[in-house]
């Protein structure tokens, strides 16, 4: 049985005025239910953003991923991301940067796109948001193009390690899986992509809080050196990758 919390209530009672209804919902949640698989959207930065079950639901500790890419693009700048999911980073900084000229999002489910591509509606951005359905392990779905950052927040769970979590037992394995030592997507998207970055150009990626040694590793082995920042609650939450002889540090 699981514990509503406090602003998940307020959120239930600010959502539903009939009584019966949020008698519901509660008692939804509380047998496991995700409050953002009912309502079908979930607050992320400054915006709701739209969110099925195939989507991963946005956490606070990833707006610090969203905040260093703000900060990180150039201006007139472009971007990919890759396992979007609900698109909350990609397009929180399509948002944030107007002067953004694109943002290429991508993502092997087809109903996470579908959601993010109803958010980039809400937001106003999806003329500069292309979606594109691609399994990143085994596709080059960014070609020759160049990027200013190239952002991602993978599955990066250690895969004999989810079912230790109950509380993302609702959220899709898809998004969660990261092999064995969680680091799978992080050696693909450096070792594959780094072709795709643009002159001064940088990884930005959440990791788990105990991937800080991991990411360092398989940045020195591709050239690049990792700097790490802490979530909201000091945990290592985001890593920078530049090349070592970028000109922009």
């Amino acid at each position: 049985m699981a514990e509503i919390t406090r602003d998940e209530l307020r959120i239930i009672n600010e959502t539903y005025s009939d009584p019966d209804e949020r008698r519901r919902v509660c008692e939804a949640v509380e047998s496991g239910e995700m409050l953002a698989y009912i309502i079908g959207k979930w607050f992320f930065y400054r915006h709701d953003f739209v969110i099925n079950r195939d989507c991963l639901v946005p956490r606070p500790d990833t707006e610090r991923v969203a905040e260093e890419a703000i900060a990180l693009l150039p201006e007139n700048g472009s971007f990919a991301d890759l396992c979007t999911g609900s698109g909350c980073i990609g397009l929180t900084l399509l948002d944030e940067r107007k002067d953004c000229r694109r943002g290429l999002l991508i993502d092997l489910s087809a109903g996470a796109l579908d959601a993010a591509a109803q958010s980039a509606k809400l937001l106003g951005c999806n003329e500069r948001a292309a979606l594109v359905t691609a399994d990143i392990l085994s596709d080059d779905p960014l070609g020759d193009e160049k990027f200013d950052l190239i952002i991602s927040n993978p599955p990066y769970i250690r895969s004999a390690d989810i079912d230790t979590y109950p509380g993302l037992a609702a959220e899709p394995r898809l998004a969660l899986d990261g092999g064995r030592d969680g680091l799978v997507f992080y050696r693909r998207i450096v070792g594959t992509f780094a072709k795709n970055l643009a002159n001064g150009g940088a990884f930005v990626f959440e990791i788990g809080f105990d991937q800080a040694d991991g990411i360092s590793s398989i940045a020195d082995e591709n050239g690049f050196d990792a700097k790490i920042g802490k979530d909201y609650s000091g945990n290592d939450r985001v890593a920078v990758l530049r090349r070592r002889d970028s000109s922009r540090q």
